[in-house]
């Protein structure tokens, strides 16, 4: 039976080590970053009140995301339809974002001149970035805060802005400034910096400084291009590609800057996908099976490594569990989990199908453990959401793909690991 680090943060924070030369082989100017993952303490059995906390934010990610979806483009995103339209003026059932019994992942960037370091996360599921002021008081303790004062390259762009994450806010104002990414630079890279955060990024809740998003301008509520984006557009790239392996061994897991490494994929597998929409790194999803049967096709997919389940509305969820010996699930203010006997869990793992060749979903990443200490009955890694009306696939899957982002040809790629 495996016990499994109970619902990894949804936010899932890569530590990016030092920069180092790409593999042999590789175009110069590539920049490859070795990954580390930090385990939060485990209580050997899944953390039901995390799996809700997790997936409200995952719906407030979304709904802020669309929001400036809108604002940026005139109408609305194709797939904000139902989500919006849940909204009320206030949900009191919100439960903070937490992190605690978690997956923990966090990258390093600099900012300004000469360069200050902070720790964030990285997000393919949205687009800003953010960081604590020095300004900022009790709510950023415990975080490196930012001091524009002591950068020459600053520049205060005179705007106050409001960031929606989970329940509460990240409140400041807007800078620009010159962030460095593995060496790489981001001239002139506008983003919010914090004079308030809410609890759901204070220490000890939110371990790293702030957040970078990987997605494009479309959906920034900042009206900015991404850190990468920003980077690419500049022309220094060999590729304009950033790759993920996320694995939960020690050291094998990276982050890849302008390109693939193809010592970590096997390369005849590669497969693209078209991106539909941009503004997400949204695909379609062409199917998706278990036990030798298809329980949905045709789908509209968000890749996101900012989440780690597999989220999707009530009938697709319930179709995938439908007729699993033991299977059970439990609803609470929109959001539903299943169960299925720990024993034969592996058994009903997912495979997902894009541009036409299937990847299939472990065990060891489908099981997040027993559904309370000492039960028989393991917790699937698909949930469902009834303010959603897509899949986001998150790391339960990206932990058994290489994946690649390619911004030049506005596609997604998915390799089997070597």
């Amino acid at each position: 039976m495996k016990l499994s680090s109970p619902f990894a943060s949804l936010l899932a924070l890569i530590t990016i080590a030092a920069a180092s030369p790409a593999p042999n082989g590789r175009s110069e100017g590539v920049i490859r970053f070795p990954l580390t993952r930090k385990n939060a303490d485990v209580a050997g059995h899944a953390d039901l009140n995390a799996l809700k906390t997790q997936l409200t934010h995952v719906s407030n990610k979304y709904r802020q995301t669309f929001a400036a979806f809108k604002a940026n483009t005139g109408y609305d995103h194709p797939l904000s339809g139902k989500m919006m339209s849940s909204i009320s003026e206030r949900d009191d059932g919100i439960v903070p974002l937490t992190n605690q019994g978690t997956d923990l992942w966090y990258g390093e960037i600099e900012v300004g001149t000469p360069t200050q370091k902070f720790n964030v996360s990285i997000d393919t599921g949205s687009t800003d970035l953010f960081l604590p002021s020095v300004l900022c008081g009790l709510s950023c303790e415990g975080h490196t805060k930012y001091n524009a004062a002591q950068s020459s390259t600053a520049k205060n762009l005179g705007k106050i802005a409001m960031l929606t994450y989970g329940e509460g806010e990240v409140i400041g104002q807007e800078y620009s400034d010159d962030v460095f990414l593995g060496g790489y630079e981001a001239l002139n890279k506008t983003f919010l910096v914090a004079s308030q955060y809410a609890s759901d990024f204070s220490v000890p809740n939110f371990q790293p400084d702030g957040l970078a998003g990987f997605a494009f301008e479309q959906i920034s509520a900042l009206g900015a291009p991404s850190i990468f984006a920003t980077i690419s557009g500049s022309g220094v790239l060999p590729e304009n590609v950033f790759s993920v392996k996320l694995s939960s061994t020690s050291g094998e897991s990276e982050l890849y800057i302008g390109g693939t490494n193809a010592d970590l994929y096997v390369e005849e597998t590669l497969t693209y996908t078209a991106v539909t929409t941009q503004g997400y790194w949204e695909v379609d999803l062409e199917a998706v099976s278990r036990h030798g049967s298809t329980v949905a096709s045709n789908a509209t997919s968000i890749i996101d490594t900012g989440t780690t389940f597999i989220v999707t509305d009530d009938s697709a969820a319930a179709a995938y569990y439908e007729d699993i010996p033991g299977s059970s699930s439990s609803t609470t203010e929109g959001i539903t989990y299943y169960t299925i006997p720990c024993e034969t869990i592996g058994s009903y793992t997912p495979t997902l199908t894009f541009g036409g060749r299937s990847f299939s979903v472990s065990e060891d990443t489908f099981n997040m453990g027993p559904a309370s200490d000492g039960s028989s009955d393991c917790v699937g890694a698909i949930a469902a959401m009834s303010s959603v009306g897509f899949w986001v696939v998150g790391d339960v899957f990206l932990q058994n793909v290489y994946a690649v982002f390619d911004v030049k040809n506005l596609q997604v790629g998915f390799a089997e690991l070597a």
